[in-house]
């Protein structure tokens, strides 16, 4: 219906944003985090097999990367580790790398070792992501007491050694880790520090490139506690890059705190990182992780950078998936994926749209697998009544009814009784307490806990 080339009509995102630089596409890695970090978001919980359905689904969308979990922290997700590789062997999940978490020390390499072993997985199958602590108040004050014992010293030294003793140590713990998955058939170590957006950058080139040295062979960067800025995104991942060997992938770990997560993302990928980490539905701890759906359409549509293989349309198919295997819902108004995000009910807004529907939605609907809805109720304009009844015309005629404006006036009026009709009596509260009611049941509370220790501590009573 548009007579002249939408370019000429509105301005193309993408002219404020073709002289950004990104790594080649086809060298942009999406490293998914929602078996690991996703299930540590309050009141989600998935079983092993569940685990391993969510990764087919992860696998289909085109997910480069896979983190299945903490093999040495949990008989559950050891058992994850196994149904994914033994699906990943049938052909299950196509070429996706399978990450496993380790603390830097032998113990927890060792028992993941042993889970893949034990059913004739070899170690260079899977990618060991090996992690430490980064800020100084990490090193000193949550794991300074591990690095004491690791050096051979006295607990008791904790508070009065000086922080260059934590920094060193730290990296001696990493690489001995590091070596011992090497000793140990591991082909492919990620390693990392958590906290690393509020620690010293110099500290970090130098531990990231000891870990090298030592038989690492991705850095990862995190984000932890979620407090960058695009600004400081771009001042630590620039310098990182610079310092580290060319080409190098490195993963960026960012956190959702701020609402900043997937501005951070493209920013540390425009500043060289390759990698990034994201979970299905934005799920993790506190606001969660940066968000898959929206970082990768963000990096479509007004960055203009089309990842290879990945299935956009299966974007809110994947959205709804999660829902149902989580019980946390979405917003109806999330980017993207939100059920209601394309479905409009503004007369000002559905009588453009009815001319194109560029009027009101930049993110192209079926890129994402959606389609344009609408909602009546009280702001409806009677021109979307008038189409609607246009298009059922063969009904009404089918009982004796002829549609015309007068008819749609009409019908807009009742629509916006009915609508402030149904609001008044409306359970929406209730149903808001329902909910949260039954998402309190999910997770186990203080009391649950020490009804818990008096079931278990409680001596049995002599019969």
């Amino acid at each position: 219906m548009l007579r002249e080339p939408i370019e000429r009509l509105i301005r193309d995102p993408k002219e404020f944003t073709r002289d950004v630089k990104f790594p080649d596409p086809g060298e942009i890695r999406i490293y998914d985090e929602t078996l690991r970090d996703g299930e540590q978001m309050p009141g989600v919980c998935y079983t092993p097999g569940q685990k391993l359905e969510i990764a087919k689904e992860l696998a289909a969308i085109g997910v480069h990367i896979m983190s299945v979990g903490f093999p040495a922290a949990s008989a559950s997700d050891r058992r994850t580790l196994q149904l994914v590789m033994e699906a990943k062997r049938r052909g299950e999940l196509g070429d996706v790398e399978i990450v496993v978490m380790c603390r830097s020390n032998r113990s927890d390499i060792d028992v993941t070792v042993k889970t893949l072993r034990d059913v004739g997985i070899e170690p260079r199958e899977v990618t060991f992501f090996v992690f430490t602590s980064g800020s100084d108040l990490h090193l000193k004050y949550k794991i300074g007491k591990t690095l004491l014992r690791y050096e051979g010293r006295d607990e008791r030294e904790w508070l009065d050694l000086p922080l260059a003793f934590y920094r060193e140590a730290n990296i001696r713990l990493q690489c001995d880790a590091i070596r011992h998955a090497r000793e140990c058939g591991v082909e492919r170590i990620e390693f990392g520090a958590e906290d690393g957006s509020r620690g010293d950058v110099a500290y970090f080139i130098e531990y990231f490139k000891a870990g090298l040295e030592a038989g690492g062979t991705r850095p990862a960067w995190p984000d932890t506690v979620g407090t960058l800025t695009p600004e400081a995104t771009r001042w630590y991942c620039s310098r990182i890059v610079a310092a580290l060997p060319q080409g190098l992938p490195i993963v960026a770990h960012l956190h959702n705190d701020y609402g900043l997560g997937t501005v951070n993302a493209i920013t540390a990928v425009s500043s060289g990182f390759k990698v990034v980490s994201v979970t299905a539905n934005g799920y993790g701890e506190r606001a969660g992780n940066v968000k898959l759906h929206e970082f990768v359409v963000a990096l479509r549509v007004l960055y203009g950078i089309e990842l290879p293989g990945f299935k956009y349309q299966k974007l809110r198919e994947l959205a709804r998936f999660m829902e149902r295997m989580s019980g946390i819902p979405l917003q109806q108004h999330e980017p993207i994926v939100g059920s209601k995000v394309f479905a409009h009910e503004s007369g000002i807004h559905t009588q453009a749209m009815l001319i194109d529907h560029r009027m009101y939605e930049a993110v192209p609907a079926e890129l994402v697998g959606a389609d344009t809805s609408w909602v009546f109720g009280k702001h409806t304009g009677a021109a979307l009544v008038e189409d609607t009844l246009r298009r059922h015309a063969q009904r009404l005629a089918h009982a004796g009814v002829e549609h015309s404006p007068d008819l749609a006036h009409r019908v807009t009026d009742e629509v916006k009784r009915l609508r402030e009709e149904r609001a008044a009596s409306s359970k929406s509260e209730e149903t808001i307490e329902l909910y949260e009611v039954a998402m309190r049941r999910l997770s186990l509370s203080e009391e649950d806990v020490v009804d818990i220790a008096i079931a278990l501590g409680t001596p049995a009573k002599a019969s």
